[in-house]
């Protein structure tokens, strides 16, 4: 069937590890990403306690490591974050899903919390969209915030029906492993949650 479209978290899903972690670790080397965390965990300690939203708090860490680096730089070393790192990190039963919807023809979508610049380098070889949140870029220099909403929940939902016309595929694939999947999960006949672990 050709009117199939299956929708791809990533961070967890396809992926053994939470990759904002990961490229920071991969940026600015283990012993900055510990030293930095361990000064932001004031903050992590409200973030669990409901008292910083997700999305500030992914713009509070993306400040604290990336603030002022140029784009170009940024860009390049998520481009070789993409070469040389991920593939350790991504799940073989989560490739092989992929490689089925493929083969049978759907239509695929990475959906995920994750800025693109670290997902769609890799997405686009396999011919994939990516479909994540997106960095504010301020005179060729990353700011740390996020241009638009965290790319989580119900924003998951809302940026697919910004790509897609939903009512022309009679079925619909969802994978995720997490709350902040819910939404996008709730789309689709055929859910698959946590099924690549």
């Amino acid at each position: 069937m050709k009117n199939v479209i299956a929708f791809f978290d990533f961070d967890g899903t396809i992926t053994s590890k939470d990759t904002l972690f990961e490229i920071i670790r991969f940026q600015k080397g283990p012993a900055a990403l510990y030293a930095g965390m361990a000064l932001l965990s004031p903050l992590l300690l409200m973030f669990k306690m409901k008292l910083i939203s997700n999305h500030r708090m992914k713009e509070l860490v993306l400040q604290f490591f990336f603030r002022n680096t140029s784009l170009d730089v940024f860009q390049q070393q998520c481009n070789d974050f993409c070469r040389l790192r991920l593939p350790a990190l991504l799940r073989p039963k989560a490739l092989n899903a992929i490689a089925w919807h493929q083969a049978e023809g759907h239509k695929i979508y990475i959906v995920t919390a994750s800025a693109e610049n670290w997902v769609a380098p890799w997405s686009e070889t396999l011919g994939i969209p990516c479909l994540g949140s997106r960095l504010q870029i301020n005179d060729g220099r990353v700011t740390g915030l996020l241009t638009g909403p965290n790319c989580n929940g119900n924003e998951k939902v809302c940026r697919i029906r910004e790509a897609v016309h939903l009512t022309t595929f009679e079925t619909i694939y969802a994978y995720g492993d997490s709350s902040g999947d819910r939404e996008m999960l709730a789309l689709a006949q055929h859910k698959g949650f946590r099924s690549f672990e």
